[in-house]
């Protein structure tokens, strides 16, 4: 988290509201990157396990495996969502002048 504030204040050069536009972009960008990387692998691995289980399981339950698709999803993206808000917070700056 203390590297988005890094890279940030070397392309804000001294902007402190180009500094905060730039935090809040590389932490809203790093955040879909990690959401599409981790959820392909979830997808991965819930394809997988549908293949495996599928040699045991006689009666056609792939219908249900959208659902499980669905809040895997739904937890990923509440966990990283919760991640970048706390990224975005921790390297945000406020002026001194206004407080």
């Amino acid at each position: 988290m203390q590297r988005i504030g890094i890279a940030a204040s070397k392309m804000a050069q001294g902007n402190l509201l180009k500094y905060n536009l730039f935090v809040v972009v590389i932490s809203c960008l790093f955040s879909m990157l990690i959401f599409l990387v981790c959820g392909f692998t979830v997808l991965a691995a819930l394809f997988l396990i549908s293949l495996a289980l599928r040699v045991f399981i006689l009666s056609d339950s792939s219908g249900n495996w959208i659902h499980v698709v669905k809040m895997s999803m739904a937890a990923l993206g509440a966990v990283i969502g919760a991640l970048n808000i706390l990224a975005i917070l921790k390297n945000i700056k406020i002026s001194k002048n206004r407080l």
